[in-house]
């Protein structure tokens, strides 16, 4: 019997080992499987990138045929082709002079007497056009022609009638008001004679605002040897000379041209150099010439030099290419996302960060680079952190590869021993003076004091462009609609005041605008974000205003939460602004806070973006680079994150699928690295496939990416707000259904901007979500998923969010509180929400926002059994048990309020 039992339980045992080897092969299979399918993927995206990337400067390659005698018989057969269109082209021609001329001689002549050869001929004219234009009908050959009786008075037509509507008015006894309209506006059209900018005789003056914001000048940051007789003298005499002559000029005088030197022997003896320099010194657009002049262009090679943002990438890529006197796209050009400006001549090319790691993929090592230059590094992005981190590998396996790290506030000794004690290099000096105003007490309203600020420096100092920094899309928009309301209630009292904004969504001819030359008597006010921070110069700016204040991202780890505040800006930051009036000429900057603000409450520099973020992206970013788990750990960052935070988000891509077992990136993990989108909103959009819905849920994705701005809620208009916004909310549908419902019913209005003031909906907001859904369908398409519709089956809708935020749930408490399911955090469901006084038993939240409560934004309902089904390995049962048994709170919801207010 003990053998029977022996050899039953090793029979059991062997069953067992047989089944864990079959699942863990056909485990191994399906990675095996999933890898092959993300390579080919891959293979599909760079093919699809290359050609959608516009090549700008050179044009497609002709493939020429092997066999000449082929080759020639095409040439012929499109000479012949083209020789059929032009002859063809060539009789439309001439019958429309032909019958121009009959008509022509028709008019001019009838009733004249004509010799015999003349009517011989134009007889002769009419006959070959009439059996022209006979054949031309017969060969289907039809066009529009203009009635000719419309103005004949044989042909019967009621003149009369014809005229009587110009003639309504007159006839009208309440038509003096617009006869008086018309005679004014007749007077202000008047021809005036003399000098253009002759000044008009008038009052002189002083326009006095009631919020005007006092300043004081508190300091004078020096230019480089500034004379001002010198400079006026300089102008006049510029206007003689050619513009190459007057760009050498400029180029000479900027503070970098005295050290041209130095800084070649600096760089011929170290490897790598931390460049410090003031603002408009010259390091962006002088140094890489200086570089190509040494000879480091040679063999091939190319000087890189990346940029954080693409509208400076392009715009000093146009500037080095004027100075050198070549053709943008020929030996310098530029490379920003799926526009690619270089050809096979191009040795200087300015790129952004990202394009720069994206060139990591191709060449680990950079092959083609001989320089690589890391300008505005103080700004210290996400991209630029992993960039100092693979460069510093690069220049370790590359010791003939010149690293130039730049910035005008730089930390130099931080970077210097990041770098294995690198060479410090500094430029003294910037080309023109500036002068440093402060308010002198702190301003309630920043916005409102910029506003001010702006009219008071157009209204009282001289000729000059103003550039106004704010923190957003948002501001800025406001700002214009401010600017363009105060501007046009003082009339022709002021100057023309001409309003550019330029923020990161806006299209790049949008962009580009802003370096157009301003109109003769005209000022320009440009209203950007921390994009103008960087090396954009823009010609003509003489005045900055700084109201101290930026939009930065912020990440608890804690509770998961991450959100873009504005925060108080840096000192560096503060000194980069302020060095944006003094490029082009002698400068002001109006700093909209207290000289003790900037002493005592800035810090000195800006916290990296990679210690304020969520790391999910930026470990997605390094895996789909190539690196792998051991090594990301082990990463060399200048500011390391901290370490429970990478884990974090190495686990929460695990659970989203992004990364398989073995902690390598698997085919969804592929297609979510390119949305620029957080992996959860990616992963939902992802799982849309399979639940037949992708074309709802980008709406939704494009909904929630705008943020909490859909509704608005005036304050006499509060209860009609209120009422119309839960209009969406029918059904207790949740939030995310609720925002579908917001923007199909746009949709079916033709996008209508009454629809939007009747439903209390911002229509800017709206807008922004057109356009994120656009290129989420453009995605869509690049990963190869199918948009498909499925509006009915909210279930479908549900699951497919549910797949990428199912880390984000929360169960019901008493007195009608919120637990979140896997973690020991509480919090309430905002009041917005259509789900406020319903109270769920398991909701899903898609934000975590902390005001005076705890608060979950955008909320839906779902099941639990939904969470076992779409992430088993994250839940088990008993963390979703008892949720479909629980009972509401005593007094919440809506049938115990309306028994409370019954029994009070």
């Amino acid at each position: 019997m003990d053998f029977r039992k022996r050899s039953r339980k090793s029979v059991q045992v062997e069953e067992k080992e047989r089944e864990f080897k079959r699942r863990a092969s056909s485990g191994d299979e399906e990675m095996l499987k999933d890898q092959r399918e993300k390579e080919e993927l891959e293979q599909r995206l760079r093919e699809r990138d290359a050609a959608r990337t516009r090549k700008l400067a050179e044009p497609k390659a002709i493939q020429r045929k092997s066999n000449a005698a082929e080759e020639n018989k095409d040439i012929r057969a499109l000479r012949e082709v083209s020789r059929q269109k032009y002859l063809k082209k060539r009789e439309e021609q001439k019958l429309q002079e032909l019958r121009d001329d009959i008509e022509d001689e028709h008019y001019l002549f009838e009733g004249v007497k004509r010799s015999d050869v003349e009517y011989r001929d134009f007889m002769h004219k009419k006959d070959i056009y009439n059996v022209l234009a006979k054949k031309e009908l017969e060969n289907g050959g039809h066009e529009y022609r203009i009635p000719e009786a419309y103005d004949d008075q044989q042909a019967g037509v009621n003149q009369e009638k014809r005229f009587s509507v110009a003639r309504q008015r007159y006839n009208d006894p309440n038509a003096e008001k617009e006869e008086a309209w018309e005679e004014h506006q007749i007077r202000k059209a008047t021809l005036k004679f003399g000098s253009k900018d002759k000044r008009q005789v008038c009052d002189d003056y002083q326009f006095v605002f009631e919020d005007q914001i006092d300043l004081i000048k508190a300091s004078v940051m020096d230019g480089v040897k500034f004379d001002y007789e010198k400079e006026v003298a300089l102008e006049k005499s510029r206007a003689k000379r050619s513009a190459l002559d007057a760009i050498r000029e400029e180029r000479k005088k900027l503070p970098v041209y005295a050290v041209r030197d130095k800084f070649l022997q600096a760089v011929h003896d170290h490897q790598v150099l931390v460049i410090v320099g003031e603002t408009g010194s010259g390091k962006t657009t002088q140094i890489p010439q200086y570089l190509h002049e040494a000879g480091y262009t040679k063999h091939g090679k190319m000087i890189a030099c990346t940029q954080p943002r693409r509208v400076a990438a392009m715009s000093v890529a146009a500037r080095v290419s004027q100075e050198m006197g070549v053709k943008l796209g020929h030996e310098v050009g530029y490379s920003i996302r799926f526009e690619d400006c270089t050809s096979k001549k191009t040795i200087v090319k300015y790129m952004t960060d990202g394009m720069l790691l994206r060139e990591f993929l191709a060449q680990p090592e950079l092959d083609s680079y001989s320089v690589v230059m890391v300008d505005e590094a103080h700004e210290r992005t996400l991209s630029t952190d992993i960039l100092f981190g693979l460069l510093k590998d690069v220049a370790r396996a590359r010791p003939d590869l010149k690293l130039l790290i730049s910035s005008a506030t730089l930390d130099a000794e931080k970077f210097i021993n990041f770098f294995d004690h690198a060479q410090k290099f500094e430029i003294p000096g910037r080309p023109y003076p500036v002068e440093i105003h402060f308010t002198e007490k702190a301003e309630a309203n920043y916005f409102d004091a910029a506003i001010v600020t702006t009219l008071q420096i157009h209204t009282t100092q001289p000729p000059g462009d103003i550039l106004l920094f704010l923190t957003g899309q948002e501001e800025i928009e406001t700002a214009e609609e401010h600017l363009k309301l105060r501007v046009g209630a003082l009339g022709t009292k002021i100057a023309e005041l001409i309003i550019c904004p330029i923020y990161a969504n806006l299209p790049t001819e949008i962009q580009a605008k802003i370096f157009e030359p301003t109109p003769k008597g005209a000022r320009k006010v440009v209203l950007a974000t921390n994009i103008a921070e960087t090396s954009l110069t823009i010609d003509g700016i003489k005045y900055v205003i700084d109201p101290g204040f930026c939009k930065m991202k912020s990440y608890n780890p804690r509770t998961g939460m991450e959100s873009l505040l504005v925060t108080p800006i840096s000192k560096a930051s503060a000194m980069q602004r302020a060095g944006r009036s003094g490029r082009t000429g002698p400068g002001k900057c109006f700093r909209l806070y207290t000289s003790y603000s900037f002493q005592n409450d800035m810090e000195d520099n800006t916290t990296p973006e990679i210690q304020r973020t969520n790391l999910a992206n930026v470990v997605l970013t390094l895996i789909s680079l190539g690196i792998e788990i051991e090594k990301l750990f082990q990463f060399e960052f200048m500011d390391p994150p901290p370490l429970d935070a990478l884990k974090n988000a190495v686990e929460l891509l695990c659970n989203l699928g992004a990364l398989n077992g073995h902690v390598k990136l698997t085919k969804v993990g592929r297609r979510m690295a390119e949305f620029p989108l957080d992996p959860m909103l990616s992963k939902m959009i992802i799982a849309s496939e399979k639940y037949k819905c992708s074309d709802e849920i980008i709406s939704i994705a494009a909904m929630l990416s705008v943020g909490g701005s859909i509704f608005y809620s005036p304050k006499n208009k509060k209860v009609h707000a209120d009422n119309a916004r839960m209009n969406f909310h029918t059904g207790n549908v949740g939030d995310h259904i609720a925002h579908l419902n917001v923007y199909n019913s746009w949709k079916e209005s033709n996008y209508s901007r009454q629809w939007c003031y009747e439903n209390y909906i911002q229509v800017r907001s709206m807008k922004r979500a057109k356009d994120i859904r656009d290129q989420l369908v453009g995605l869509l398409e690049r990963i190869e998923i199918e948009l498909t519709s499925n509006s009915n089956d909210l279930d479908a809708i549900k699951k497919s969010i549910t797949s990428g935020f199912f880390p984000n749930t929360a169960k019901l408490q008493k007195y009608g509180t919120y637990q979140m399911v896997k973690r020991l955090q509480t919090g309430h469901i905002h009041p917005s929400s259509g789900l406020a006084e319903v109270f769920p038993r398991l909701v899903l939240y898609h934000e975590l926002v902390l005001t005076t409560k705890e608060y979950l934004r955008q909320v839906t309902e779902i099941k639990p059994e939904w969470l076992l089904e779409i992430a088993p390995n994250f839940y088990n049962p008993k963390d979703v048990e008892d949720l479909s048994s629980k009972k509401m709170p005593r007094g919440s919801g809506l049938a115990g309020k309306s028994a409370g207010a019954g029994t009070s």
